[in-house]
């Protein structure tokens, strides 16, 4: 359901509910159903109680604004009903309170929690329960939502990191680094505090270029899983290392990368469709764009499916999981309201009928395309265990403290350290 046809169908609910269990014979008005039984003497089946499902997020205020209003849409129309809260702490707090059966029946996040909170009891499979098709979404959002066979959740944006610039400063986007490494240099002049790029260097941010010569992170699918010590992975992080930071503020953490741009004082940026408002309040024209090619590779980040997850609060009460189910299946069918999120906050659409539409905003067409560069990040639950060590070695190398390669060897023996 999208749109009109989603409110139609809700409001329909909502007026079956409203006119209650017919009565047995007879006219209205009328003391005797004309088979002699009084209207008094009829009884009427109790009300079926049509469920409250509570949801958890953390999403940025202008985001979070739009969610409470989309649920007091739902809410006004449909006969079930969902109170939501925003948290800042939304891991801890699922983490803690699911087990003690004290958690929400759905809750928001990116998909790579899908393996670890799956296995360690969190989730409920509703694959049974579900009246919209996983056909409704792309190949790769379908996945995300699903592991070892259950669906755990059901898909509505992807997010990635791709090149984002600053029209005053850029003509048209780049379609090689050595193109834009021309730019850099131009606007590269630190005493003045002028950069040519900010690029937080996390793990997640680095995966398009760290990956971009055929090196990954972790294969949950080969035999050896891990990746980051291989030949391909390490020149992915070298070239990071000689081709960008040089441009970089030196700080490379997020808080001043970011303000490199959005302050202005950047022709380019290394970031997500959530930083896009940020930029845009600070008066920056944002171009979005794929990444550019790196001596003829192409980058592959890693991407994230936006989930409702389905928690296991959804097997305490049938009447609550009906709210959630049809609360997520009308959220992630509404085409209207997911072109709004696009317009608004860039979210990426996984809707086939939306996924890389014409209609799309520029800037999120230009996220769209980083999409089809990457790959989803795994679900595999000892995924969690590699971003830490990576983030560490790559800290050393940053620092000169060690080689790429012998820092890379060293995060791979503590991620192996710590799977035993």
């Amino acid at each position: 359901m999208g749109g009109m046809a989603a409110a139609a169908a809700l409001a329909g609910c909502v007026g079956v509910e409203e006119q209650g269990t017919p009565t047995s014979g007879g006219s209205s008005g009328s003391g005797d159903s004309g088979g002699g039984e009084s209207t008094a003497a009829r009884t009427t089946e109790p009300a079926v109680d049509p469920g409250t499902a509570t949801t958890w997020y953390a999403r940025s205020s202008a985001e979070g604004e739009t969610l409470k209003g989309v649920i007091e849409e739902f809410n006004a129309q449909s006969r079930h009903a969902v109170e939501g809260s925003d948290l800042s702490d939304l891991e801890q707090k699922t983490q803690s309170a699911i087990p003690a059966s004290q958690g929400p029946q759905i809750f928001e996040w990116a998909h790579d929690w899908v393996g670890d909170y799956y296995q360690r009891g969190f989730l409920s499979d509703q694959s049974e329960n579900l009246s919209v098709s996983m056909d409704t979404f792309t190949d790769a959002a379908a996945e995300a939502a699903q592991f070892d066979g259950a669906t755990v959740g059901l898909p509505f944006a992807a997010e990635t990191v791709s090149l984002l610039y600053n029209k005053e400063y850029v003509d048209s986007p780049p379609e090689t680094v050595s193109e834009m490494v021309d730019v850099m240099e131009e606007h590269h002049d630190p005493d003045n505090g002028t950069y040519g790029l900010g690029y937080p260097l996390n793990a997640y941010f680095m995966s398009g270029f760290a990956q971009a010569f055929g090196g990954h992170y972790f294969d949950p699918e080969a035999d050896e899983m891990l990746g980051l010590a291989n030949d391909e992975t390490v020149k992915g992080f070298q070239y990071i290392l000689d081709t960008f930071v040089p441009y970089m503020p030196n700080d490379t953490q997020y808080g001043p990368q970011a303000a490199a741009f959005s302050e202005g004082n950047a022709p380019f940026a290394i970031n997500g469709p959530w930083f896009l408002g940020t930029a845009r309040e600070k008066g920056v024209d944002v171009g979005v764009t794929s990444f550019p090619t790196a001596d003829g590779s192409e980058p592959s980040p890693y991407t994230g499916i936006q989930l409702w997850y389905f928690a296991k609060g959804m097997e305490n009460s049938e009447s609550d999981a009906a709210a959630a189910r049809e609360f997520v299946e009308w959220y992630v069918t509404n085409e209207e309201q997911l072109l709004a999120d696009a317009e608004s906050h860039g979210f990426i659409p996984v809707h086939e009928n939306l996924a890389g539409a014409d209609d799309l905003p520029s800037t999120v067409q230009g996220f769209s395309e980083a999409v089809q560069q990457g790959v989803p990040m795994p679900t595999h639950p000892r995924m969690g265990d590699v971003w830490g060590p990576l983030e560490t070695g790559f800290g050393k190398a940053l620092d000169g403290n060690m080689s790429v390669s012998d820092a890379m060897v060293e995060a791979e023996e503590t991620i192996r350290s710590n799977w035993e």
